[in-house]
């Protein structure tokens, strides 16, 4: 467990370096990343590099005992290279480029922006590749921010065809899996296929399905032509990417099988702001972020990350992007830190050390004001590092529930929602604060993922069903809990043969005849406490009914091993349902007051209180036998508490 954080040398005067590099040593903060935004300054002019400061930073915070996590810097390619070489830009579905003037300003699909990001990886990691104090590398930043996955350039539409023949092989066997024949859309050649912008109307769904697939492939192409230019150059050296919250348009499990270990941007009062809850759960949570926001994310890139993750990013304060950016309660920091360690993150590291006076992020916080006294952050940040020792030694564990999470299932669902509220993120974040309110760890895992050893397996909704998975699921000899859509499309995103649950017929004999998406302001009620909502399928079948709305269709179904839900549930009727399969499970639950979550890292149970007022721990069981290391029974507000169980 270390603490760092996110320097930028080249934005501050050089006799600031080494005061700077000694207080974040002083802090307790040990790696800090730098360089993932600095190309103008590493290579001013094209070929004629200046790596003097660089050597500088880096020996600097060296010297001060720090290791160094250093970002190749692609994400901001200057001027200089774009005046050259324009077809770089990417271009948005309207048409336009994407032009210079803030980051992320390029095309996965250029050749030549492919071509210079090789160079400069090259020359950077031939340069400090061996150097003792970079630790790390970090690939480019944010893949996709504002809107940057896909491009509608000439470059992407010519790779694009080369996708789809490889793909298809020939043509008329892409006609026949997009169902070319409907409105005449049948091509002649893969050279007649253009991306799926600017079309009349709703451009052919399979068409934009495999548009998609293509832009996350060429995410996962473009960051290997960097893991692999640095591996060659730094040896035994970790390669990370920072990936980001709440964001689905590429594969972030494909992206890191050739990283080794995912990390990702934490910021929880700027998600709560930018999401989906209502106005009084944002105003209840404005200073602490949502109680299982980040924890979601922490669980979602240890899977992504096949067990190794940090945090790169870690809000200090308030924000500058989201709509409103008000401070963190006192003692925030310090608790979002200490979750994302219970979570098992090997690093959480703030954004960034000093606030900016300057630019388009000089109103975001850092863990130094302009003036570099210290923030509120700084003082939290200590007192962790004071407090580390005592959780030495503690590790993660296999959850009893795993919670599939598909980015492809996020695709296909955004592209034919049918209902407007229909959010696969969304549903499935629900299904995931469900369970953490019963107390409960949750692995997130990639449906190719293994799947042996819980005692319960979710499935919030699984639209393709592919390869074995019907029968891992089956042979896992866990509880399954699938929910609404799964099993109803094809990977050529047509309607299931004998319609849903397509492949899943051999776990749940059960038909959906008919779907229906549901208006805001209409909910069906269930015979028991709760209600469907957004989203209603009508079942035929042979499967146990366990509960129906008041006009007498099934809505929670059971056969064997397996129950499904089909609509939208919710809170009450979702928290019913799970109640019932973890009973069914064998595991043990207690519904949490709604501010506190626990976790369990090893022999270590923490526990964290989101809510302004204090909470005790008497609320969820007897507390004898806690041997309390960090806190005690009754938590402050943004309180932490981490005990052992005494032996009896």
């Amino acid at each position: 467990m270390k603490l760092g954080v996110c320097y930028y040398p080249e934005h501050w005067p050089r006799a600031w370096w080494r005061t700077d590099a000694a207080r974040m040593a002083e802090i307790g903060i040990r790696r800090v990343r730098i360089g993932e935004f600095a190309w103008s300054r590493i290579e001013p002019e094209p070929g004629a590099y200046a790596w003097e400061w660089l050597d500088a930073a880096i020996e600097t915070l060296a010297a001060a005992g720090l290791e160094v996590v250093l970002g190749t810097p692609t994400a901001t390619p200057p001027k200089w290279l774009i005046n050259a070489h324009p077809d770089i830009l990417a271009v948005d579905r309207h048409g336009r480029p994407r032009k210079f003037g803030s980051r992320r300003h390029y095309c996965f699909s250029s050749e030549t922006y492919r071509r210079e990001s090789a160079r400069i990886v090259t020359d950077l990691a031939g340069r400090y590749g061996a150097h003792p104090a970079v630790v790390a590398w970090q690939t480019d930043n944010e893949y996709g921010c504002h809107d940057t996955i896909e491009s509608y350039s000439d470059s992407a539409a010519r790779a694009f065809r080369t996708w789809l023949e490889k793909r298809y092989g020939d043509v008329a066997a892409l006609n026949e899996a997009w169902g070319a024949v409907f409105w005449s859309q049948e091509y002649r050649s893969f050279a007649e296929v253009e991306p799926p912008n600017l079309t009349v109307t709703e451009a052919n769904p399979a068409h934009r399905l495999d548009f998609q697939r293509f832009s996350s492939d060429q995410v996962v192409s473009y960051n290997r032509l960097q893991t692999d230019i640095i591996r060659a150059h730094a040896p035994g050296r970790d390669v990370v990417h920072n990936f980001m919250g709440f964001f689905t348009a590429f594969d972030h499990f494909d992206v890191a099988a050739d990283l080794d270990a995912a990390t990702w941007d934490s910021y929880p009062l700027g998600f709560l702001e930018q999401g989906w809850w209502p106005d009084e759960t944002k105003r209840r949570f404005m200073r602490q972020g949502h109680p299982d926001q980040a924890a979601f994310h922490h669980d979602l890139y240890r899977g992504v990350g096949r067990g190794r993750w940090q945090v790169m990013e870690q809000q200090p304060g308030p924000v500058n992007w989201a709509p409103y950016n008000p401070a963190p309660l006192p003692g925030m920091v310090r608790l979002w830190t200490w979750e994302a360690f219970a979570h098992g993150a090997e690093v959480v590291s703030y954004f960034r050390w000093r606030q900016a006076p300057f630019a388009q992020e000089q109103m975001h916080a850092g863990l130094l004001r302009p003036d570099s006294v210290e923030d509120a952050a700084a003082r939290e940040a200590r007192q962790v590092f004071s407090e580390l020792a005592l959780a030495h030694g503690a590790s993660t564990q296999r959850a009893p529930v795993a919670l599939l999470f598909s980015y492809e299932a996020q695709w296909m669902l955004d592209i034919q929602r049918q209902g407007a509220s229909f959010d696969y993120t969304q549903l499935c974040f629900e299904w995931y604060s469900a369970f953490r309110r019963l107390g409960l760890d949750v692995d997130i895992l990639d449906p190719r993922q293994d799947l042996t050893g819980y005692a319960l397996i979710a499935a919030p909704s699984l639209p393709i069903v592919r390869g074995d998975l019907r029968d891992r699921l089956l042979n896992s000899n866990a509880a399954l809990l699938i929910g609404p859509r799964s099993g109803s499309k094809t990977e050529q995103y047509r309607i299931a043969e004998g319609l849903p649950p397509g492949a899943l017929r051999g776990l749940l004999p059960i038909t959906i005849s008919r779907v229906e998406s549901l208006r805001p302001n209409h909910t069906e009620q269930v015979n028991g406490e709760g209600a469907v909502t957004r989203w209603f399928e009508h079942v035929d079948g042979d499967a146990e009914v366990v509960e129906r709305t008041a006009a007498g269709a099934p809505v929670w179904l059971q056969h064997e091993c397996a129950t499904y839900v089909a609509g939208w549930p919710d809170e009450t009727l979702l928290r019913r349902i799970c109640e019932s399969v973890c009973a069914r499970a064998g595991i043990e639950t207690v519904w949490l007051p709604e501010a506190l979550r626990l976790r369990t890292l090893g022999d270590l149970h923490f526990a964290f209180n989101y809510g302004s007022e204090p909470v005790s721990l008497d609320s969820v069981g007897a507390t004898e036998g806690m041997n309390f290391v960090i806190g005690g029974p009754t938590l402050p507000p943004a309180g932490v508490a981490a005990w052992r169980r005494m032996a009896r």
